[in-house]
């Protein structure tokens, strides 16, 4: 089952004792806030619930997951062979030069965090994929034990088997597996790289004392600081083997000047970088459009053609007057994204404006590196929430689900829900760990 079993049971639970589980909430709040789940300077926003999920499901996303995998392969290889596909991603010369480059292993996207509306097998469109600088499993590795902690969830333990399945350890192994198949050093120098005056320090740090629990040395770096000298990517002395790359494409092209130690180095194969720039091919927004056109269904099977039509809204650049106007005329049917952003910046929904705010906004961003892709509706799933006065109420919440894919394999889901029209970290919006439900306790 998916949730709906399982929140059952759990809201018969709460009902017995609304004011003993309103203070537990209360107290979990507080535990959050001391804990390292922080987005944005905050803590997390939660409610007193999980992400309920059984083995079956993780079996459904599994095999979606797995399917993706595949079209990732035959996306990433037609790019490298086939000097006419690569037009249709409109790289620049020197980022195309980057994700040509062979990263000195075979898998496209070591790890990446698809994001999809899931209700069933049967029933599901993908919301966009994050292969660059994947992010966000610390909220939940900090939450989820908080949570399985609460009374409700010790209750609800007693009839069934709940666990957080953890996402940092997980790809601290991952990861060294991806290394050691495609290299001779047992015992890597690990360097977490981004641009840290915008990265995410806590969830860095996170990862950080994964790998050294797991006996390699790590080092979170400034990509702006690092050194290529005598064959070896370093900072001081500290020569690097692998980087864990959290910098995403957009950030690193924008103040490529800034790091060229760290091209330079990379184009020498001087160390093992995950994710590779070839990453960036199922990153950018277009990629929906791509994945639906002639070129690419063929070469890709017949099932993975009619996967693709299912699963993947239809994009299209916003770019000229025909698609200002079909835009304008039926703006609750779309939602607008940049062609390669993060973080949920400069999206809109038409849902949220009145048509005059819709139309000058349409207008600032026509031609503007934008795509427009058709709003799915999913059957929203029941969350508890206990208001500011500690009365429990049942709401229902769109949900967006980030299957996080480590070595090409399924490994838990992320989610945020709300209420809204997007559900991001700009909106309102709870962070809900995932609670993997299994065998029920005799």
């Amino acid at each position: 089952m998916y949730n709906q079993e399982y929140f059952d049971k759990y809201l018969e639970i709460i009902k017995k004792d609304e004011e003993k589980y309103y203070k537990d909430y209360l107290k979990m709040l507080d535990e959050v806030s001391k804990s390292n789940a922080i987005y944005h300077g905050e803590p997390v926003p939660v409610t007193y619930q999980g992400l309920f999920y059984d083995e079956k499901t993780r079996d459904n996303l599994g095999k979606i997951a797995d399917k993706l995998m595949k079209i990732t392969r035959k996306v990433t290889k037609r790019y490298i062979e086939d000097e006419d596909y690569r037009k249709l991603f409109d790289f620049s010369p020197k980022l195309e030069k980057l994700i040509l480059h062979d990263p000195g292993y075979e898998i496209p996207a070591p790890i990446c965090r698809y994001d999809i509306f899931y209700n069933s097998i049967d029933k599901f469109k993908f919301v966009e994929f994050n292969t660059d600088g994947s992010s966000a499993m610390n909220e939940d590795n900090e939450v989820g034990p908080i949570l399985l902690d609460t009374l409700a969830m010790k209750e609800l333990s007693k009839y069934y088997n709940l666990e957080n399945v953890d996402l940092i350890n997980s790809w601290v192994k991952a990861s060294l597996d991806i290394f050691r198949r495609n290299s001779s050093i047992e015992k890597p120098n690990i360097a977490i790289v981004d641009f840290l005056d915008i990265g995410t320090p806590f969830e860095f740090e996170a990862f950080k004392k994964a790998y050294l629990n797991a006996e390699v040395d790590c080092e979170i770096i400034d990509i702006r600081d690092l050194e290529y000298s005598n064959g070896k990517l370093h900072k001081g002395d500290f020569d690097i083997d692998l980087v864990y790359r959290r910098a995403v494409t957009v950030e690193i092209m924008d103040k490529y000047e800034e790091v060229q130690p760290f091209i330079e180095a990379y184009l020498d194969n001087a160390f093992m970088m995950l994710g590779s720039f070839r990453s960036q091919l199922m990153h950018i927004k277009p990629i929906f459009e791509i994945l639906l056109k002639d070129e690419t269904k063929a070469f890709l099977e017949e099932d993975e053609i009619l996967f693709l039509d299912r699963a993947i809204p239809k994009t299209y650049k916003f770019e000229s007057e025909k698609d200002f106007k079909k835009v304008l005329e039926n703006k609750d049917d779309y939602i607008l994204k940049p062609i390669d952003s993060y973080a949920s910046k400069g999206i809109y929904t038409g849902r949220e404006h009145s048509n005059e705010e819709y139309e000058k906004i349409l207008k600032k961003i026509l031609n503007k590196g934008y795509i427009y892709q058709e709003y799915y509706d999913m059957e929203p799933l029941k969350f508890v929430e206990f208001d500011s006065q500690g009365k429990l109420k049942v709401s229902d919440f769109g949900v967006v689900l980030g299957m996080f894919i480590y070595d090409e394999k399924f490994i838990a889901p992320y989610t945020r829900i709300g209420k809204e029209s997007l559900i991001s970290g700009a909106r309102k919006y709870y962070t809900v760990p995932n609670i993997l439900v299994s065998d029920l306790k005799k």
